[in-house]
């Protein structure tokens, strides 16, 4: 399936150069029975998209009209009948030729329709249903394009027919200069394509397949990203602006883009919608173009969360095996200097030892700190120190040596130094609190248990799972160039991070 609809979509964009999105989201939204609008300047090729899926379908009739504000009903679903309103008193249009008729629709400059149009219209894509006198006719529409240059006035009741359209393009002129070239050597008219039958789609294979995709179903994992994705769009970032918008996504506009997705994954040939699927959705939910950039960045970051969380929850347990590591090797360095010279002195919390008569003889310096400090001498004022209330217990003070990094609230400066029996803060001597005779000791000890997770395998297999999954989005036939590009610098974002978490689980091992 995807191959025969890659191949159909290479012989109806002969000739047309940079719309390869426009054309693939169009024939999407034709199997899925849904409706799209571009928004572009004149002379962009918006018309020349509809008459190229017309020729997907074999034995399609189309029908294009340039509306203005001087149209009217019968310039677009047929005149009405003069015979039978005057034979039977039947007001009846003959809609051969027009709208009714149609497989394929394009209607330019659609906001300069009146509100007989308008409303006709709404019923027409919505529920495919026409009614013609007295007769409710069920149209063969598969696809309704419309065209414009802007988008609809506000306060002027075109908000339901815009929130008609359920895929939101803007087409612009050709960006490369060898494609524009190209385009002013290539003689191609559309009359010039031919698609052979074997790729055109028929009218049988168009219901079954319509019956089919709504057998196409979603994974628990799929439904998560897209509930993920309804909630992030309540604060999407305009470009180049500080505002920030809540998207408003109606329930039947959702309804809509979970058939656009079980159709994706029908022409991908499968039998779930997969994540990839949800990739060009941004086009459905935008409201206004400065969204939209944000609303597509949003999206596909979601759709690789899964692994950024699985990325992160690593990270936070390897940071704090590190710790507890550097700990443990603290306290066996800090044991065996006190085993030394300093085994006399009573150890508190495993790694503090207590002045006296200090403040209110609540007072702790780390003995690591107290160990590695310079031995007091004339004339020397010591090493920076620290003294500050304990965040855990106000009541008590700590003493260490300063890193000149951070310094807690409360933090007084000052200088340090020792002898074997004291500490000396800005020169004044505190004894340090000994054993008592016959009082035994409580040994440092490590605090806290390293992981026995293998760093190495999870994060292989995390590297892996971005790799396969980068590959199965830029698979998805209905991504633009910008989108893939997106989707490779957040993977490469991710790689980074990756490849930082390596250096350290190497440093783990090599302390």
């Amino acid at each position: 399936m995807k191959e025969r609809i890659k191949q159909l979509l290479q012989a109806i964009n002969n000739g047309i150069y940079e719309k390869e999105q426009e054309l693939a989201l169009s024939l999407l939204a034709a199997i899925a029975g849904e409706s799209i609008i571009l928004l572009g300047p004149p002379g962009v090729a918006k018309s020349m998209i509809a008459r190229r899926v017309k020729a997907a379908f074999s034995q399609a009739h189309s029908f294009e009209y340039l509306m203005s504000r001087f149209s009217t009903p019968d310039e677009i679903f047929g005149p009405v009948s003069i015979s039978k309103l005057k034979d039977s008193d039947n007001y009846e249009r003959k809609t051969k030729g027009y709208l009714p008729s149609a497989d394929v629709v394009f209607l330019d400059e659609i906001w300069k329709a009146g509100p007989a149009i308008q409303n006709t219209l709404l019923t027409a894509i919505n529920e495919k249903l026409f009614r013609n006198g007295e007769k409710e006719i069920k149209l063969p529409l598969k696809l309704l394009i419309a065209a414009s240059n802007e988008l609809p006035t506000q306060d002027e009741g075109l908000e339901a027919l815009w929130d008609r359209f359920l895929i939101r393009v803007e087409c612009k002129g050709i960006q490369e200069e060898k494609n524009f070239c190209s385009m002013l050597t290539d003689t191609t008219s559309d009359q010039d394509i031919v698609v052979s039958p074997e790729l055109q789609i028929s009218k049988e294979e168009y219901e079954r397949w319509s019956k089919e995709i709504d057998f196409v179903t979603f994974p628990t994992h799929v439904l998560k990203s897209i509930n993920q994705i309804r909630q992030a769009i309540k604060n999407v970032a305009v470009t180049n602006s500080n505002e920030c918008h809540d998207v408003y996504v109606s329930d039947r506009r959702w309804k809509k883009i979970a058939r656009l997705l079980r159709t994706s994954a029908f022409i991908h040939g499968r039998q779930q919608v997969a994540l990839s699927d949800l990739a060009p959705i941004y086009l459905c939910l935008w409201q206004e173009p400065d969204e939209r950039n944000d609303l597509r960045s949003i999206v596909i970051r979601i759709l690789f969360s899964d692994i950024m969380s699985a990325l992160s929850n690593l990270r936070t347990s390897l940071d704090n095996d590190i710790r507890t590591h550097r700990q443990h090797k603290a306290t066996a360095r800090a044991q065996a200097i006190m085993e030394r010279k300093d085994g006399n002195k009573k150890i508190y919390d495993h790694y503090y030892y207590h002045l006296l008569d200090h403040d209110t003889g609540n007072t702790y310096i780390l003995m690591a700190d107290y160990q590695n400090l310079p031995i007091v001498t004339k004339g020397n004022a010591g090493a920076p120190g620290i003294l500050y209330p304990d965040p855990k217990d106000s009541k008590r003070t700590i003493i260490r040596a300063y890193d000149g990094v951070d310094t807690p609230p409360g933090t007084r400066h000052v200088h340090l130094a020792r002898s074997d029996e004291s500490l000396f803060i800005d020169g004044v001597r505190f004894y340090i609190e000994t054993l008592k005779k016959g009082e035994t000791q409580v040994t440092a000890s490590t605090i806290g248990h390293l992981s026995d997770r293998d760093y190495h395998q999870e994060i292989d297999a995390l590297g892996t799972a971005i790799q396969e999954r980068e590959q199965e989005i830029e698979e998805n036939i209905f991504l633009s160039k910008a989108d893939k590009k997106e989707v490779g610098e957040t993977v490469q974002s991710i790689y980074t991070e990756i490849a930082y978490t390596r250096y350290d689980i190497q440093k783990l091992e090599d302390e």
